[in-house]
């Protein structure tokens, strides 16, 4: 966590180093999905973004997105804990519904055009870190009281934190009075684990990307 903060005061020292700035406001509406196996599910997210213009190439972005609950089901086996339970094992569906918040600071790049071209496209990319917080809920059908038995996860909902390295591919073209439209697809690659026993999968999870559309406004 620490070191997610002194990333943000070195990007932001080295913007500042390269002023005058010009700001821009973004937002977007997009669908997100969840890659890892025993995680997978769609979702839609809205996203709001600040960009700081230091060149005509450059600069550095925030910003906050949120997605709706991402649903997904799996059958899974109660053992008892002890001999003299019975039965001794039976089988139950759990019923997860995840969702995060990300909250992302880092660099922008323009590979092609500028951040103010007028009468032509862009291609851009971005990479930064961002502090994903999570949560999720799981439903067991029929419920396992776990005084008695032994499941992968546990029912009831918890929240998780993690850190990630956000990438992102854009394109985007004016159209009309410093009003730009844009898509983009984005990669949210989890960089810490903190286990919870609410979460069938810990390790690299959530790995999500997303991919959206959007208006660009520059001031």
């Amino acid at each position: 966590m620490r070191s997610f903060f002194i990333t943000i005061a070195i990007l932001c020292s080295l913007g500042l180093a390269a002023q005058p700035a010009r700001f821009s406001f973004a937002t977007d509406l997009g669908l997100q999905r969840s890659f890892r196996k025993d995680q997978r599910y769609w979702a839609i997210g809205h996203t709001v973004h600040g960009h700081f213009h230091f060149t005509d190439r450059q600069g550095l972005y925030g910003s906050f997105a949120y997605f709706s609950a991402g649903r997904f089901r799996h059958q899974f086996t109660a053992t008892a804990k002890s001999a003299t339970t019975t039965p001794q094992n039976f089988s139950f569906y759990n019923n997860t519904e995840m969702r995060f918040k990300l909250i992302s600071l880092g660099w922008k790049q323009y590979v092609r055009g500028r951040y103010n071209v007028s009468d032509n496209w862009n291609l851009y990319g971005s990479a930064g870190f961002g502090l994903m917080l999570g949560r999720v809920t799981n439903e067991q059908d029929p419920a396992v009281d776990t005084s008695l038995y032994e499941v992968p996860v546990y029912r009831g909902m918890a929240h998780f934190k993690r850190l990630t390295f956000d990438l992102a591919l854009g394109w985007e073209v004016p159209i009309g009075g410093e009003v730009y439209f844009y898509t983009e697809g984005r990669l949210f690659v989890p960089t810490t684990d903190y286990p919870s026993r609410h979460l069938l999968v810990n390790e690299n999870a959530p790995l999500a990307a997303a991919a959206v559309a959007g208006i660009r406004i520059l001031f």
